[in-house]
Parts: C-alpha cells; sequence; structure tokens
C-alpha cells in the first residue's frame, strides 16, 4: 500500500530532475520551476493522507506545480496553459518538434548551450534533467559538493542572464554539442552502475541507455555516439555476474561469461561496428574518447570466447584513451592492464602519475594502488591502501570484498 509521505519522498528523488525539466522547457525559468515543484511536494505532504494518494503521482505534481506558475505570474507564456491533468509519460514525450519524442533529450542539448562554460554543462545536465544532487554529481566528477554546489549555481545565472532559449537546437548545431551530452550521459550511466545494488538509482543507467539509444537515432552517423552505446551495453551485458549467489561482490576478472547477456553483447558489438564503419567513411584513423572505452570493453568480452585477456592490447588501448582523455579513471585502468601485460612494478608506476588531489577521493586508485603493493610483496603499505579504498567505497558488498582481501595479509 501506497504511503502519503512515502510517495512524495520518492517523487522528489527519482522524479524531480525530470519534473522541473519539463517545467523550465515551457517557461524558461529554473528557479521558477524549482519553487513551483517544491510547493507541490508540500501540498502533496498536506493532502494525500486525506484524499489518498493519485493514481499517477507524478502527473498530479506536474499540474499543481503548473497551477503555482500560472497563479504566480512568473512566464506570461503560462498563463494560457491548459489546466487539466495528464499523465507523466504524455508529459515527458511530448514535444513541440518532430523527430525528438523525448524532452529530457532535448534539455540536455539546451544545458550544452554554447554560452555555458564547457566544465559546468554536463554536471548541469544531470541537476537540471536528472534530478541528481550536486554530492553525487561532485563525486563523479572529483570536486567537492561545495565547488560542484558553486559551479552549479553560476550556470544556471548564465542561463538567466544570457537569456538562453528553452527550445530545440537547429538539427545542424546538434553535433557540435554532442560531446557534453554524451559526457552527461555516461556519467549518469556510470552512477547507477556504481549504485547498482544500493537503492533505486539504477534507474539512472535505464535512463542512460534509453537516451543514448535517442541520440543514434535522432543524431544519426555519428561515431561517438554509437561508441558510447555501445560501451554501456557492454556494461549492462555483465549486470548480472557482478555478484554470487549469495549477493558477494565478483571482480571482472572472476566473472563467469556464461552469466553475460549474450544478446546486449551481440548489441552491443553491431553498435562498435557500425561506429568503425561510419568512422571509415569520414578518412578518420584515430578513435574517439568512446569508441576507445568501447573497443577496451570488447577486448574483455573476448574472454568468453577465448577464455583468456590480450593484456598488451587492453594496454595500448588505454594509452591512447590517456591521449585524448586524460581522466583518472583512463589512468588507473592503464596502470591495472600495464601490471597484468609488465608486472606489478609498472602498474604502479604509472598509478604514481595521478595528481594528488585526485587521490584523495577516487576509490579505484586505492584499491588498485592496494593490489598492486601486495603482488610487489609490501603488505604494510598494501592494508592502508585497503584501508583508505574501503573508507572511499558506498557499495556495501564491494567494501566486504576489499576488507576479506585486506584480512587475508
Amino acid at each position: 500500500m501506497k504511503t502519503a509521505a512515502g510517495t512524495a519522498e520518492r517523487a522528489a528523488r527519482v522524479a524531480f530532475g525530470r519534473l522541473v525539466g519539463s517545467l523550465a522547457a515551457r517557461g524558461g525559468d529554473w528557479a521558477a520551476a524549482e519553487d513551483a515543484l517544491g510547493d507541490a511536494l508540500v501540498r502533496a505532504l498536506e493532502r494525500w493522507p486525506s484524499d489518498g494518494v493519485p493514481e499517477r503521482p507524478e502527473a498530479w505534481l506536474l499540474t499543481v506545480a503548473r497551477r503555482r506558475l500560472i497563479d504566480g505570474g512568473r512566464r506570461r507564456n503560462l498563463a494560457s496553459a491548459r489546466e487539466k491533468d495528464i499523465t507523466l509519460l504524455e508529459e515527458l514525450r511530448r514535444h513541440p518538434r518532430e523527430g525528438a519524442p523525448d524532452p529530457r533529450l532535448s534539455l540536455l542539448f539546451v544545458c550544452a548551450h554554447p554560452a555555458i562554460e564547457p566544465r559546468h554543462r554536463a554536471p548541469l545536465m544531470l541537476q537540471l534533467v536528472l534530478g541528481l544532487e550536486a554530492r553525487r554529481i561532485g563525486g563523479a566528477f572529483l570536486v567537492k559538493p561545495n565547488t560542484m554546489g558553486h559551479r552549479l549555481v553560476r550556470a544556471k545565472a548564465k542561463i538567466r542572464e544570457a537569456r538562453i532559449p528553452f527550445e530545440i537546437p537547429d538539427v545542424a548545431e546538434w553535433p557540435s554539442r554532442l560531446e557534453s551530452v554524451l559526457d552527461a550521459i555516461y556519467t549518469a550511466y556510470s552512477l547507477g552502475w556504481d549504485a547498482a545494488f544500493g537503492d533505486d538509482r539504477p534507474r539512472l543507467s535505464g535512463e542512460a541507455l534509453w537516451l543514448g539509444r535517442l541520440i543514434v537515432e535522432l543524431v544519426p552517423n555519428q561515431p561517438e555516439a554509437m561508441g558510447l552505446l555501445a560501451l554501456m551495453l557492454y556494461c549492462e551485458a555483465r549486470r548480472e555476474a557482478r555478484r554470487d549467489t549469495a549477493g558477494a561482490f565478483v571482480p571482472l576478472d572472476d566473472q563467469d561469461p556464461t552469466l553475460w547477456c549474450g544478446a546486449q553483447m551481440r548489441e552491443a558489438e553491431s553498435w562498435a561496428r557500425a561506429a568503425g564503419q561510419q568512422l571509415a567513411k569520414t578518412g578518420v584513423t584515430a578513435l574517439g574518447r568512446y569508441q576507445l572505452e568501447a573497443a577496451i570493453q570488447a577486448l574483455h568480452a573476448e574472454r568468453g570466447r577465448k577464455g583468456g585477456t590480450d593484456w598488451e592490447s587492453l594496454t595500448r588501448l588505454y594509452a591512447g584513451l590517456r591521449t585524448i582523455s586524460p581522466t583518472a579513471g583512463a589512468l588507473v585502468g592503464h596502470a591495472v592492464a600495464s601490471a597484468r601485460a609488465s608486472g606489478p612494478k609498472a602498474g604502479l608506476t604509472l598509478l604514481d602519475q595521478l595528481s594528488e588531489p585526485h587521490r584523495r577521493t577516487y576509490q579505484p586508485y586505492w584499491a588498485a594502488r592496494a593490489q598492486l603493493l601486495v603482488d610487489l610483496g609490501r603488505p604494510q603499505e598494501a592494508r592502508s591502501a585497503y584501508d583508505r579504498a574501503i573508507g572511499l567505497t558506498e557499495d556495501a558488498a564491494v567494501r566486504r570484498f576489499l576488507a576479506e582481501r585486506r584480512e587475508r595479509l
């Protein structure tokens, strides 16, 4: 049985960003949309206990928030809006231009407007379109929550001050904004993937896949978009193998390939091939970031057919990835692959290249460092690294896995 408080709390956590985005897309004022939806949630907590939870809670909130905007005179263009209950599905799929069936996708492109500073675009999309909080976004970009909060405030102010229109850009402008959109989609997928066994955040992975499919349909012939979809599908195919029957974490090298989803693997391969074919048509030989990451996952998938992993090829792919996308994740992946191909000392040398600020909060760095120190016969240092990795891990199953490895020392 649905409780009023529980339903309202879940709507605020899961759908707030989508609903604010829908309201702002029509009125052009993020702050007013957030205020209106906040008031609607308060009204829900006041009325639902006595009136009962509506059949479509999110549609109810959307209608009340829209009326709040109209009554407050926030935007004149909302004055003639039709005041009737509509389903959330209808609202999210409605769009004024043909060819873009999901307003969230359109809002992603709005957040990628050239007037918005590049480093602010993906975080802005994650908050305003997908409803993530500044703390979670900051963690994804290795930035302190307060710093990320300030960046998001500045980005919203820029939208207001520059009067950036809430409209879909012409199709010709989409490719120039595509990189930021792909970054936001992949970050959303990664956050949902990391939290896959925590709470209801797996919906982020589902939404990211949905948006990834829309991208390749609506912005065709873009190798990087195809590469991103292939990358996400390769990862998604392994979801069920990440835990054993008791719920314990299973690292990639120990996963049973027969548990990988064959249909998703085949679809990932088809999109990876399509990306390569499209790239060849353009005469470009260098792979983009997401094509390289998809190629890395494809090599891992080869273990299901060949029984082993080509670590030397993985090392080369990660080296190429670091050249075009020098992220902490690429460096750690390069170090791990290099350690498997050339020994733990080579891997540790690469790990030491990660800057000090990123080391402090990046859990994969400490987990990888701990294992390499074990392999080098330095147990005391390994214990310290394991302690750091365990302290930075939110997933309870991964914490147990790391703690067990530490105890074996």
